[in-house]
């Protein structure tokens, strides 16, 4: 962890040498402070001053509430002074009028580039997380009784005003049986995995209504038989979630919930007819994304210009969805509200606390929480829009503010004018605004992975693992050289330099090459590739190094599950040819030494 440390100190020098401020006081305090606190003084206490950095930011001014913890000298703290003032006024904290765009880069990369290292939090912070998660089912408990009597009928004309063209072709789809499961890679409830997941055992009565086991688990008709070996759950015997937490910070872990693999299977099935639908819908698939996060970030910069867009962030987003407000917005679509609640779990299996009842739509790990929490926070947005506007909700009003609001996942924009609308009505249902991850006050902003600061994107490379000590450490390694070369591409190239000594000590064979090469090199915008050799066959120029390599786990499937497994395939490109033999996600990942293309 000591590598950290000096990873954070050669970050320090050359940011004060290309900003031309001493740092030799900071680098004392850090020394000091790493001594006492250890690794949460990088991941914990750096990130909480970087926070109230961006608060500052936003506010325009720095008050003495925030950068707890760290000694003052006039209206600054005296902790990376030389950065923060060049942005705010020495005297009386206050934002300068042309603050330096560099140094609020700087005091940003060496605050937060170490927030998320992937650490396994303490056995007491991880217990923390847990106790706060059940918690949350009890306030969303306690929660549906008010929406039900003050939001579910006004939600619910909400719904049927902004999706009922969406959600009537989902609807009408489900009726028709216009769908097909799928099974993912991840993991599941039951520890299956693999091929494995073609040979269900287990189904549910819920399912067999939207779902048939015949249509869903047998290649056709002429297999019914083979239904004999799958147990058919009742209501009060479905198989629970299971709930564990993953890394995501030192401070707290990130909580999911592995579904049954039937679960998962329809899930999916309803998440591409849904996908499918959406794309064809011309305001909506222009306002929520699931798997293109750039809109959200030209709008960030958009707002980080004019000012006239804020960027709001969720706490807790997928857990606060409440089952109540999915039902209220499938009210009038009883199939596809029918299908959704049939594959939705209903209790989880949580870590000391045994099986509990979910009020919860579902958490992370469900195929379904990312679109529903989607329609949710939409509608809010818009019913707070069209009461502030005093104009009835319809999706003529929807059409006028594409380009303006944006939704994905728990990150959310929306014109500033309407902050205090939406938020008040978010909080309303049960969500909380996270105010340190929400701006909408100055000029910077803050959106899917990227940040700016009056149009300049001041984004910044983080860590993500533990720096290497040796060939085994696969992940460090291949993270560490993606580490390197993002700070190569943001020009801080004397750390470079640092890192690559590092390596080239663990790996041996470290050559310069293409970011589009396989091999884990370092990337040059001063030095050309070279080649070795070239390819026998290909002509292709080729260099010694790494390669990663990670063999798909043994998981062989014959028979009934193999046709089933064909006939379920996507698109015309060909399934690989060991597929029956080997699926799943890798159980480890390893380095391989050989001669790779350059490029």
């Amino acid at each position: 962890m000591k590598s950290l440390m000096q990873l954070w100190l050669k970050v320090l020098e050359e940011l004060s040498t290309q900003i031309g401020t001493c740092t030799n006081e900071d680098r004392k305090t850090a020394l000091v402070r790493f001594e006492h606190e250890g690794l949460s003084f990088l991941t914990i206490t750096l990130a909480n001053f970087g926070s109230d950095f961006q608060k500052s930011l936003d506010q325009g001014f720095v008050d003495r509430s925030l950068f707890q913890g760290f000694s003052w000298k006039a209206g600054l703290p005296k902790f990376l002074s030389g950065f923060l003032g060049r942005v705010f006024d020495s005297a009386d904290g206050r934002l300068l009028d042309d603050p330096e765009i560099d140094a609020i880069f700087a005091v940003r990369q060496l605050t937060l580039m170490m927030a998320k290292v992937h650490v396994k939090c303490s056995k007491e912070r991880e217990d923390m997380a847990i106790k706060g998660y059940v918690e949350c089912e009890k306030e969303m408990k306690n929660r549906d009784s008010t929406f039900a009597e003050t939001g579910y009928s006004s939600f619910k004309r909400a719904g049927v005003a902004l999706f009922g063209n969406l959600l009537s072709s989902c609807d009408l789809r489900v009726h028709n049986e216009e769908w097909m499961p799928k099974h993912g890679p991840g993991s599941t409830a039951e520890r299956i995995i693999g091929n494995d997941k073609f040979k269900q055992s287990e189904w549910t009565w819920r399912l067999e209504r939207f779902f048939p086991s015949l249509v869903c688990l047998t290649p056709g008709w002429k297999y019914f038989e083979s239904l004999n070996s799958v147990k058919l759950l009742e209501p009060g015997a479905e198989r629970p979630v299971r709930v564990i937490t993953v890394p995501k910070t030192l401070k707290t872990p990130r909580i999911i919930a592995i579904e049954p693999v039937c679960m998962q299977y329809t899930q999916q099935a309803l998440l591409e007819m849904f996908l499918d639908e959406l794309e064809k819908d011309d305001i909506f698939s222009q306002i929520m994304f699931f798997d293109d996060q750039t809109p959200n970030q030209r709008l960030a910069r958009k707002g980080s210009i004019k000012g006239d867009l804020a960027t709001l962030d969720l706490s807790e987003a997928s857990d606060r969805v409440s089952n109540q407000h999915v039902r209220a917005l499938l009210d009038r679509f009883p199939e596809f509200a029918g299908a959704v609640d049939a594959c939705r779990s209903r209790k989880a299996d949580v870590p000391g606390h045994g099986v509990i009842r979910l009020s919860k739509f579902a958490s992370m790990g469900s195929a379904l929480c990312f679109p529903m929490e989607a329609m949710v926070f939409t509608t809010i947005i818009f019913q707070a829009i069209a009461e502030e506007l005093n104009r009835p909700l319809s999706r003529k009003l929807c059409k006028e503010f594409v380009g303006q609001v944006c939704v994905f996942g728990d990150d959310i924009i929306i014109p500033r004018r309407f902050v205090p609308a939406v938020v008040g009505r978010l909080e309303a249902f049960g969500f909380r605004v996270n105010s340190n991850k929400s701006f909408w006050t100055g000029r910077f902003r803050e959106s899917c992975g990227r940040d700016y600061y009056d149009g300049h994107d001041v984004s910044i490379v983080k860590v993500r693992e533990l720096l290497p000590a040796r060939l085994a450490h696969v992940d460090e390694i291949i993270s560490t050289v993606s580490l390197r070369n993002q700070l190569y591409q943001l020009g801080l190239w004397q750390t470079c330099q640092w890192i690559d000594k590092r390596l080239e000590g663990i790996l041996r064979y470290y050559p310069i090459v293409e970011s589009t090469s396989s091999v884990l090199g370092r990337e040059s915008a001063c030095f050309e590739p070279q080649a070795e050799s070239i390819h026998p066959n290909y002509q292709i120029p080729l260099v010694r190094g790494w390669v990663v390599s990670a063999p798909l786990p043994v998981s062989t499937l014959d028979g009934e599950g193999a046709l089933l497994k064909f006939l379920l395939k996507r698109g015309d490109k060909p399934l690989d040819k060991k597929h029956l033999q080997r699926a799943g996600r890798p159980h480890n990942v390893v380095l391989k030494c050989g001669r790779h293309p350059v490029y």
